[in-house]
């Protein structure tokens, strides 16, 4: 059941989201926006840091993957990410690491990161439950990490779970 929910998981990243893998407008003299740690964003932490901090608090977390001179990954920072209600589920509910795979390319060899941006998701234990590469828009964003955060992925397949 769970290798059925995580394929169907994958599904719904390759062929509803239109995933662009490597982004065509990527220039390497721009930059990301840097990484908040605000009270009006999301409160993002290194790997290590946030890796133990879901252990401790007992916390999913939401790995996410990028570059300074992706498009795409600029692109989920400006919309997904500025989107206040992933800002307050993500803060309230899981542990968020942001991951530049260039300078931690271990870190990212690790989670088989061929893409960006690409965002994985792991269990309160630090075990991997699933990965999504590419864009991710806020609205489908928010109903995946309602999927991961209510331990639904442990019992249907997404379909089932954006039925109820």
């Amino acid at each position: 059941m769970k290798s059925e929910s995580i394929f169907t998981l994958a599904l719904v990243a390759f062929f509803c989201l239109s995933v662009v893998w490597i982004p065509a407008d990527c220039t390497a003299s721009e930059s990301i926006l840097p990484i908040s740690v605000n009270s009006s964003g999301i409160k993002w932490y290194s790997y290590e840091e946030g890796i133990e901090r879901g252990k401790e608090e007992k916390k999913n977390v939401f790995l996410n993957f990028y570059t300074q001179w992706c498009g795409y990954c600029k692109k989920m920072d400006k919309e997904t990410f500025a989107n206040s209600s992933i800002i307050a589920y993500l803060n309230e509910n899981f542990i968020s690491i942001k991951v530049n795979s260039d300078k931690e390319r271990q870190i990212a060899n690790y989670y088989y990161v061929n893409g960006l941006p690409t965002s994985w998701f792991l269990s309160k234990e630090g075990s991997k439950i699933s990965s999504l590469p590419g864009y991710i828009p806020s609205d489908m964003l928010i109903n995946i990490l309602k999927y991961i955060h209510t331990d639904s992925y442990k019992k249907m397949n997404f379909r089932k779970f954006m039925k109820k």
